[in-house]
């Protein structure tokens, strides 16, 4: 029988289970059934952050597929066929605002081709046994020592031996161009491209291990602020920071030789005003006080560093801000888009709408209720 778990919005009350804050998975659609996944005792190998999150836990081979597509892009699955019998799908997954780790588990030996990955990064990571990736004719051999990272609208195919579950970390595209740009205090210039594999062995790799486990921490925690709804973009910053600086990309020399976020002092310092200020009316009299800097010399700043105004720039961190505090809300919290739009500063709701969606691709609404608009 397919089992799976509500996507998150209300509560599981069969089983006296109260929705959390983690549970609501927005890349993907679990609402084809409303049973909740079959619970086990500690399932081996499910890492602990995550075993109290299960989305789905089935011998149903479309369900898998439908699951493994939502999650890594247009795929096909295919267990071997010797092992047909012994495929179950397993996957447990959160989500704070753009970042997911999830675990997946096929029991039998499997592969899974992509035809386009989904428009995020995907680092996985074998947590036991082997695996074989091939991308653009080169085959990368997988073991708990090394990982495979996805860029956007890759072509791959991974294999996996029996045995060999994969954790997996979800980054959309987004955040991380978002993040990359503001450490390089400027647009990017191509699309970002990951290395395939990265060496989890090394000394650098121990910052990557040291951001995952505190990512675990904060959703183990009942305590923690991630669980009050505070403190999610910090937690994901860090982890998107580390993937840039530690897995090697075509952005790596630029972001290890540049020591500040922008060369030109009236753009570091106008960002660090208005992102001690960024709730409050800010002027760009206000700024050039601030950076000790004419606000011609801001403009020209920030129109060669960053391609933007400072405006534009002020309006586009107070969209992620309400996007953060959008998706981090929870029903009985009682919040609504106007109380968040006011509080960043958008007094112009029919306004506020129309650019939201232009930047996100979807209405605020839409976004606070977790599910993405047609």
């Amino acid at each position: 029988m397919t089992q799976t778990i509500d996507s998150g919005q209300r509560p599981m009350e069969s089983e006296g289970v109260s929705m959390e804050r983690l549970s609501r998975l927005r890349f993907m659609n679990v609402d084809r059934t409303r049973d909740p996944v079959r619970r086990r005792i500690r399932p081996r190998g499910v890492p602990n952050a995550l075993q109290d999150h299960p989305v789905v836990d089935t011998d149903d081979r479309a369900l898998a597929l439908d699951m493994t597509r939502q999650l890594l892009g247009e795929c096909q699955v295919t267990p071997a066929r010797t092992e047909l019998d012994d495929f179950h799908c397993r996957l447990h997954a959160v989500q704070l605002i753009d970042v997911s780790m999830t675990y997946l588990d096929y029991a039998a030996a499997t592969s899974i081709k992509v035809a386009e990955s989904a428009d995020c990064y995907t680092v996985h990571m074998t947590s036991a046994g082997h695996g074989t990736a091939h991308i653009e004719g080169q085959e990368h051999h997988l073991t708990p020592f090394f990982a495979l990272v996805i860029s956007p609208r890759t072509t791959y195919t991974l294999s996996m031996d029996r045995d060999s579950p994969q954790n997996i970390i979800r980054i959309e595209r987004e955040a991380v161009e978002r993040q990359l740009s503001r450490l390089l205090g400027r647009q990017l210039r191509e699309p970002l491209v990951f290395d395939a594999v990265g060496d989890l062995t090394t000394d650098e790799a121990a910052r990557w291990h040291g951001a995952l486990q505190i990512f675990s921490n904060e959703v183990m925690s009942p305590r923690s602020l991630i669980q009050q709804g505070i403190g999610a973009a910090p937690l994901e910053e860090m982890v998107i920071s580390t993937l840039l600086l530690v897995q090697e990309n075509n952005y790596s020399h630029a972001l290890k030789s540049r020591p500040t976020t922008s060369g030109k002092p009236a753009v570091t310092r106008s960002i660090e005003f208005i992102e001690l200020h960024l709730a409050e009316p800010i002027t760009l009299n206000d700024i050039a006080r601030y950076a000790r800097m004419s606000p011609r010399s801001i403009q020209a700043g920030f129109r060669e560093d960053l391609g933007t105004t400072p405006i534009t720039f002020i309006r586009d961190r107070r969209l992620d801000a309400v996007r953060r505090d959008l998706l981090s809300a929870m029903p009985r919290e009682g919040i609504t888009v106007t109380d968040v739009a006011v509080r960043w500063g958008f007094n112009h709701l029919g306004s506020f709408s129309g650019i939201y969606r232009n930047r996100f691709g979807e209405s605020p609404s839409a976004t606070l209720r977790g599910t993405r608009s047609a």
